[in-house]
This record gives C-alpha cells, structure tokens and sequence, in this order.
C-alpha cells in the first residue's frame, strides 16, 4: 500500500511539473547553461486560422511586463514547437518581420550582420516538421544559440542586445501574436 501511495504522489508530482498547450507539453522548468530557468509562460502562435507553433518563454525568474524581461540578465530561453510543416523562408520572413516591426531605421542596421546570420542558421536547417522544436537560447558568455529537437545549428550569434531584438518579436509593440505575447508574459492564451 506504501508503494502505491508513493507512486501515486510521484505520478501527481511529475505532472504538475509540466504544462499542456494546444497538446505540447510545455515543462515548467529546464536547466540551461547550468542555469536553472523556469516557464515565464507559453501559448499557441496563430496566423490567420492557422495554428503555428506553441511558444513558451523561460526565464531565471517570472516576469509579467515585456520591460523587466528585457532587463533581466543571464539565461534565457524562447522555444517553439511546431504544429505544422514551415519551410526556412517562412521561418527566415516571420523572424526578419517581427524584428523590424519592433526596430528603427537605425537600430536595424546596427542588428543586420546577427540577422544575416540567423537567417544563415534558419537556411541550414531547411524546412521544419510539425513536432520538431526550435529554441531559441541566450548564455551570456556565448550569445544566442539555435537548436533543433536539441540539436545546435550554426554559430552563437553574439550580443545581448541580438537577443533582446529576438524578444521583441513575441514582446515588442507590435508582436507577432497579442495572445502569444500575453500567453507568454504569464496571462492565459
């Protein structure tokens, strides 16, 4: 009777750890660069009618307003698990979008060289499955890194200030969602 007790409370617990979006699970937390982050928030990215991906938003600590995510240094994860097939010019066309939505004339052309090779990155991974997840990882010591189902592709890109621009596309002005962005600062998507 104990040893079903206890499993039963280890059942409860390894659910509570995790998160269920648009039937992704979403772990509430995750190490990263020795780091431990957790889930700030997650939710569905839709264009049109077209579900997307899940994105979820990991963090050190959470925070609810897009001004104190940019401020908080260290760690930091955004990753996005596809619903459906996306090719890497839809991929390449939404990240370029949503950072220049998001930035001036001036502050472009000073992200340009990063964003060349981001889209580098995006090119070399080629088209992406529903399933398969991207993340999109910032250490302080070594800049942004883009992984596929875990698997690093291309170069860090360095700059905090790179990663910063990254943000803005789900927590800018004009993000790529208003649910997501939402979702993603702790409210429900």
């Amino acid at each position: 009777m104990r040893k079903v007790l206890l499993l039963l409370l280890l059942c409860c617990a390894q659910a509570a750890l995790a998160l269920e979006v648009a039937g992704v699970k979403v772990d509430e937390r995750l190490r990263l660069g020795g780091s431990e982050l957790q889930l700030n928030g997650a939710g569905i990215r839709t264009r049109l009618i077209f579900k997307v991906y899940v994105g979820a938003l990991y963090l050190s600590e959470r925070k609810f307003a897009t001004a104190e995510v940019l401020a908080l240094e260290g760690p930091k994860r955004v990753s996005m698990t596809l619903l459906r097939d996306l090719s890497a010019e839809q991929l390449i066309d939404a990240l370029e979008l949503g950072i220049r939505d998001n930035h001036t004339q001036a502050e472009l052309a000073g992200l340009r060289e990063r964003i060349d090779a981001l889209a580098a990155v995006m090119k070399g991974i080629g088209g992406a499955k529903e399933k398969m997840v991207i993340t999109l990882d910032f250490l302080p010591a070594t800049g942004t890194l883009v992984t596929l189902d875990g698997a690093p592709r291309g170069k860090p890109i360095p700059g905090e200030d790179f990663y910063r621009a990254l943000l803005r596309i789900w927590l800018g002005e004009k993000p790529v969602d208003a649910d997501l962005k939402a979702a993603m600062l702790g409210g429900k998507n």
